[in-house]
Parts: structure tokens; sequence; C-alpha cells
């Protein structure tokens, strides 16, 4: 398997496509609220694409219409915007990427809309610290198999569940590199991890079986048994230290 290690040159572009990816996902964070819909939000992120000198990632990508894929409740990923209206109570996937001077970014988070459940609120914490405990497997002599393996257990211990479906990946030139990156797996298994990799991890988990279908739309995915899903998604470097998280505002 060809991973892609990038130059410093590479690297500088894609940190600085990330970041503007950030404050771009920052923005739409602040407008989900009750009644707002999710063509508005789609709208809202390919006008500050283009404000920025990028591109869509997704929008043409094997079809797909839209720059931002907005999942609700029991949607996991990839869902197109529509004129459906959040509610209060719901939980809401937000999921973009850019191209941005030839090199792609992409990151996604989940956030509540208004007052939600104790279920729907630990369901979001523990899908954003299973990222984050991914992210800490992520250095040179360490393997792919180390970071599902590490994903799987802490969600599982919590009683959830994770996808099995889709995985992270690799990405740079292509929206989507090897390798895969999947959120199970087995200690030790897998290539290497390896100092100058761009990679995407993102946990997709569910309060239910991890079972997923296709959703009306023909492009997203929601899960089989109508349970709970989130989904976060951070690009990140490998260095020789470890993981440096790339879509941050900072």
């Amino acid at each position: 398997m060809d991973i892609p290690i990038k130059t410093r040159e590479e690297i500088k572009i894609m940190a600085e496509g990330a970041k503007i990816l950030a404050r771009i996902m920052q923005e739409l964070e602040k407008r989900v609220k009750p009644g707002i819909t999710t063509k508005e939000l789609d709208r809202v992120a390919e006008t500050l694409i283009l404000e920025y000198g990028g591109k869509c990632s997704f929008k043409g990508y094997q079809g797909f219409p839209s720059a931002l894929c907005v999942s609700i409740n029991e949607e996991l990923v990839h869902v197109i915007p529509s004129g459906r209206e959040l509610k209060e109570g719901d939980i809401v996937s937000l999921d973009l990427g850019i191209k941005y001077k030839g090199y792609h970014s992409d990151m996604a988070v989940t956030l509540p809309v208004g007052k939600i459940s104790p279920e729907a609120q630990r369901l979001i914490r523990v899908t954003k610290k299973a990222l984050k405990r991914g992210i800490k497997k992520v250095r040179p002599g360490n393997t792919f198999g180390d970071i599902g393996n590490t994903i799987q257990r802490y969600v599982e211990d919590q009683g959830f569940n994770v996808v099995r479906d889709l995985c992270g990946h690799g990405i740079g030139r292509e929206l989507h590199e090897d390798p895969k990156i999947l959120n199970y797996g087995k200690r030790g298994s897998g290539p290497e991890i390896k100092e100058g990799q761009v990679l995407c991890l993102e946990p997709m988990v569910t309060a239910g079986d991890w079972r997923l279908k296709k959703s009306e739309d023909g492009y997203g995915f929601e899960t089989a048994d109508g349970s709970l899903s989130c989904h976060f998604e951070h690009e990140v470097l490998v260095t020789r230290n470890g993981a440096k998280i790339l879509t941050v505002v900072k």
C-alpha cells in the first residue's frame, strides 16, 4: 500500500487550508439552531468556501450535489441538504471538505440543537473523546490497527458501537487517499504510521446496532435500527512527536 508522505511545502498548504476549513465550521456551528434548514447551512458553507478562495471538495464528488453533508439523529453521514428544518432536541452532524491550492481538507462535528436528551449528550461526549483517544495513537512506529483498536475498545466500554462499513482515510491532492483508517481492529495490525502522513480520523458511533442502510436520498447512510448516531472528524499531520491537529483555528 502506497501511503503518501507529504513534503514540507505540501504540509504548509494543507495546514493553511485546514485552518480555513476550521474557521468555516466555526461559523456554521454558530448558525445551528431550531428553525434553520439544512439547505441554508449548505448555502453558508459554499459562500464561505468561495470567499476564502477555496473550492468545494464534496460538490460534484461521485455526483454529490452540495458543499456540505448535514445528517440528523439516526442519519450518520453524507445526507444531502434540503428544506428540512432543525428541531429542538435534534443532534446534527456537519461534514465539510474544501480544496485549497490543489489540496483537500476534511472535518466533521456533531452538535446539539437546543436542549437535547442525556443519552444524546453522552453519545456526543463519547464520540468526541474516542476521536481524541484515536489521535493520541497517531505516532511513528504505531500501526493503523492501534488507532482502530483504541477507538473501538473505548466506545464499546461506554455501551455504544462503532460503525464497520465506513472509515477514515488519508488525504491530500485526492479527497480520499490510502490508507483506510478503521474505527475497530487489532493492536499491531495494518501498516505502520510514518512521519509526514496526513490523515483524517473519524469515529462514527451509534447508540444502538452499528449496521447501516442507505438514506432515501441515495447518498446518505443512517442506522438500520433507527438509533442515534454521531460523527467527529479531524485532519492530522504525523510528526516525529505524534499527531498535530490541522483542522483547528489556532
